[in-house]
């Protein structure tokens, strides 16, 4: 059975900087983006551990069918990843409302600086759902023996 080394993995670097861009903010709504970084955080940690598998020759050592693997992982991590994004879009368009509704101050939920840092956590979350989506193998190539 032929093992074929993961990809240079962009997924991992862009799912990186959204974990660096979502902890650098205050967190106005902790369900939402504690959901962002322990997707990303997760998905991060599982992809150095199936590159180290492959880095270090496990893959050649364990009996598992590398193909199927992949496309399961990539496909899980595509579903999460996009699941983050709709969750750290939603956190992102609540920009302009109040953090208290019923208070005399206009404090907004995220901060101007924290606004445009929620964006880019969100363009990146959406590039590290594609890199993971463009990453799963082919169909055919997960039933080859």
């Amino acid at each position: 059975v032929e093992v074929k080394a993961p990809s240079v993995p962009y997924g991992t670097l862009f799912g990186t900087i959204v974990w660096i861009l979502v902890a650098s903010t205050k967190v106005p709504l902790p369900l939402l983006q504690g959901w962002v970084m322990f997707v990303a955080v997760t998905a991060w940690f599982l992809s150095i551990v199936f590159l180290c598998v492959f880095l270090f020759g496990y893959a050649n050592r364990i009996a598992v069918n590398w193909n199927q693997t992949d496309f399961l992982f990539h496909g899980a991590t595509f579903v999460f990843y996009f699941g983050a994004f709709l969750l750290q879009a939603a956190t992102t368009s609540l920009h302009h409302f109040p953090r208290r509704f019923n208070s005399t101050t206009h404090e907004k939920i995220l901060a101007d600086h924290e606004y445009n840092i929620s964006i880019a956590a969100s363009v990146c979350i959406s590039l590290t759902s594609l890199c993971a989506a463009l990453d799963m193998p082919d169909f055919k190539e997960i039933y080859k023996s």
